[in-house]
């Protein structure tokens, strides 16, 4: 019964925790969200080729901001990469872009 009453005692502080840290960032988890679609709807032919494209072309003002925001808040970084990392990496491994 204790470790029922438990489970219910942090439940609501679990879910708070991931409501407020969504809070904390809300521009971040747009575009890790708008991130994470474009990888889960591009075809790996399309991934390929944006990459192909990317080199050597200069990345957007609002690209490089962001990115340096994230290099001088390590809570924001962690956020962004909590957010994207897994949906990012299994689209690269079925595509073969990673082993």
């Amino acid at each position: 019964m204790k470790k029922r009453s438990l489970w219910f005692a942090m439940a609501p502080a679990l879910l708070f925790m991931n409501v407020a840290a969504a809070q904390q960032y809300p521009i971040l988890d747009a575009v890790a969200n708008r991130i994470v679609q474009k990888y889960q709807r591009a075809s790996c032919e399309q991934l390929w080729q944006e990459r192909a494209e990317k080199k050597g072309r200069p990345r957007p003002q609002g690209e490089d901001m962001a990115i340096q925001a994230m290099h001088n808040d390590p809570q924001m970084r962690a956020a962004f990469i909590d957010r994207v990392a897994a949906p990012i990496a299994n689209k690269m491994f079925e595509c073969g872009m990673i082993p």
